[in-house]
């Protein structure tokens, strides 16, 4: 037996007073979510993670440590039969220049912006893990 497990990488980046989230639409879905996304097969996970950073924003990062990964059940939004397994890293830029300013998106569906760590809360974010970890471990 198989099992459809969707396994999904996200970044915590704090950047003087503030963290970065990224509001993305997909199979007619629009959502606001940490920066990151899926594993590829044959990919470690903090390998993901600096991927997807890059990829997305072009910003390059480093994995500072572990914040949290999924433990309890939780459906995809976008099918029914596979399970999400998401695993959180707080990370830090890279490159010295100041990137309080908005990030351009090198995909159109992607847009990324900043919101003041006082004012964070599970109402900013759409997911279930999401709004979880924000919860538990950011506020």
């Amino acid at each position: 037996m198989s099992f459809p497990f969707n396994v999904r990488v996200y970044g915590v980046l704090k950047f003087q007073g503030k963290i970065l989230l990224s509001k993305e639409s997909y199979a007619g879905k629009t959502f606001t979510k940490f920066p990151g996304g899926a594993l590829e097969f044959g990919e470690g996970l903090r390998d993901a993670l600096v991927r997807e950073l890059m990829e997305e924003t072009g910003l390059k990062v480093r994995v500072v440590r572990h914040i949290y990964t999924t433990d309890f059940f939780q459906e995809s939004a976008f099918n029914s039969e596979h399970q999400i397994l998401s695993i959180y890293y707080q990370i830090e830029q890279l490159a010295s220049e100041n990137i309080l300013q908005e990030i351009e998106a090198k995909e159109n569906d992607h847009h990324f912006f900043w919101v003041d760590c006082g004012v964070l809360s599970p109402d900013h974010l759409t997911f279930p893990i999401d709004k979880y970890l924000c919860e538990k471990y950011l506020i």
